[in-house]
């Protein structure tokens, strides 16, 4: 019932989740039921690249959740994203145990090569997939609910806000370069092997975590629509508009906004975890203050404040990126600039405001 009616008015939020339907039953059909020297077959490497955008568009939605509706333009959202694969990345480090290159079976390969002579304790439960994914989901979300309180408490808000998040990031990156943190140094982990006794290499593994990834999507998405269509949501539009009027009447805001983030950082965390094994790498390189810049364009092109607009934007940018790297990889980043200021001073409420069915807040 309370999904009905978060989704009443939001015809573009229907939409969306119809075509994901349509898109979760068919992308399988026609990669393991159609034969490879059919015209209407969908390749493996597709089915990966698909599940790899699903994982942008839920990381998307847990932006716009925050800037759309929040009015917090963070800019350290690939911190969470990144903590959430780098979780899920040890669980598969440690599944893969006397499979590596130095047959050791308690230590990752890269701790062997660095002389580590046991398990550091952080990397202890990781074998089990519960923790493994309750951490993906604990740990982004713990960070951004400590963070958030100590910079909203303090009453640190627009481009100085922005600032810290990045800089969040950024710090992150670089203690995840150094070799003795105990994740990879600067190659991160990699060398997966399976996943709850599955073949990372088998084409139905791939299907498996591709119907994950769209069903993380579509349950993230409705789960956030649920909040913005709540008092809470509209408290939360409250303080994006008159944050002082709002703290006035008496709404305890620093709460609200530290929730708020934090349920975001979980649902980044989530996508993370589901982006390492179809990627088959996590490294520091995911920390980038420039990924965060870009999941910011994401939401900013599909629409602010419409969710659905945060799924579509991430998927056509990341299409975009496919095929411009594919062509002119190194002229890419201008692309990106070019597009964000044409969409700026052009399309200001992003591809959904072009029609804004039951556009909230």
């Amino acid at each position: 019932m309370r999904i009905a009616r978060a989704l009443t008015g939001d015809t573009g939020g229907q939409l969306m989740l119809t075509v994901l339907l349509v898109v979760t039953v068919l992308v399988p059909v026609l990669n393991l039921a159609v034969p490879q020297t059919s015209a209407w077959h969908v390749s493996t490497f597709t089915v990966t690249l698909l599940g790899k955008y699903l994982t942008y568009a839920l990381l998307a939605v847990a932006v716009d959740l925050v800037w759309g509706y929040l009015g917090i333009l963070s800019l350290g959202h690939g911190a969470f994203f990144a903590l959430g694969g780098y979780a899920m990345g040890m669980y598969l480090m440690r599944q893969v145990g006397d499979r590596g290159v130095y047959g050791n079976p308690d230590l990752p390969d890269f701790m062997v090569f660095l002389n580590w002579q046991e398990l550091p304790w952080f990397w202890h439960g990781f074998d089990l997939f519960w923790f493994a994914a309750l951490m993906a989901v604990l740990v982004p979300g713990v960070l951004a609910y400590l963070f958030g309180w100590a910079a909203f408490r303090s009453r640190v808000t627009g481009v100085y806000l922005s600032i810290i998040t990045q800089a969040l990031t950024y710090a992150l990156m670089l203690a995840f370069f150094r070799n003795e943190m105990g994740f990879g140094g600067n190659n991160g982990l990699t060398d997966f092997k399976d996943l709850l006794g599955f073949d990372l290499q088998r084409d139905a593994t791939r299907v498996g975590l591709f119907i994950a990834s769209a069903a993380a999507l579509a349950l993230g998405y409705l789960a956030t629509r649920i909040i913005v269509n709540s008092r809470l949501g509209r408290v939360a539009v409250a303080i994006r508009d008159a944050e002082s009027r709002t703290r006035f009447i008496g709404y305890r805001v620093e709460r609200v906004k530290a929730a708020l983030f934090a349920f975001s950082a979980m649902l980044a965390g989530v996508a993370g975890a589901l982006y390492v094994p179809q990627v088959g790498i996590i490294n520091p390189g995911e920390f980038s203050p420039l990924n965060s810049i870009e999941l910011v364009i994401w939401v900013a092109v599909g629409g602010r404040a419409t969710l659905y607009g945060a799924v579509v934007g991430a998927i056509l940018v990341n299409y975009g990126k496919t095929v411009f790297t594919g062509v002119f990889p190194e002229a890419w980043l201008f692309a990106l600039g070019a597009l964000f200021v044409l969409v700026t001073l052009f399309l200001p409420r992003g591809i959904a405001g072009l029609r804004l069915p039951g556009r909230a807040g």
